[in-house]
Parts: C-alpha cells; structure tokens; sequence
C-alpha cells in the first residue's frame, strides 16, 4: 500500500528587487508532498502567538514544514544525518511552546 501523503501547489513571484534597476525573476511553481496538513500547522503556529505578524507564522510554518519533509525524505545525506538530532529537540521544544 502506498504512504499517503498531501499535495500542494506553491507559487513564488519576486515583487521587486533590493538593487535598483535589477531584472526581476520569472515566476516558479511547484507541486510538493508532505506528510502533514500544511494549513492546520499554519493554524497551530498561528495560535501559539509565536510571531506578532499572522503573515510572519505563515512564512516560519510553510519554510519548516517544507524544510522538514525534505529532511524527512532524505535521512541518507550525510549533512542531515548531523543535524537530526537538533531539529528533533528542536522540533519537540517548538510544539510545547505555549506562547510565553
């Protein structure tokens, strides 16, 4: 039986340049899997008031969940294999957080 995972569709379009007179980027989409409802982990950092911006929580929850099933998905490469056992504290710190 095949892992189930959800798919998403995620669009980047740069708005404008920090050097003047530079040629923007085309936009990029692309479709991912991740293991976890992405919105409902947007909602939790959300409600753990970890940022004072809601657009702030949604930027830190996208980059994680997208960083971590990457790292998930890829347990062989050698520079993650060093840096598991941080993101794991790190991870279970994050999830206790009560907003203090």
């Amino acid at each position: 039986m095949a892992k189930r995972t959800n798919r998403y569709q995620i669009k980047l379009a740069q708005l404008s340049s920090s050097k003047e007179n530079a040629i923007l980027n085309p936009e990029i989409t692309i479709e991912i899997e991740n293991h976890d409802e992405i919105f409902q982990i947007i909602e939790l950092v959300k409600a753990k008031k970890l940022f004072e911006e809601d657009a702030k929580a949604l930027e830190f929850a996208l980059g994680l969940k997208m960083f971590s099933e990457v790292l998930i998905t890829n347990p062989d490469i050698a520079f993650f294999k060093s840096f598991m056992p941080a993101f794991g504290s790190f991870m279970k710190e994050m999830k206790a957080f009560n907003g203090n």
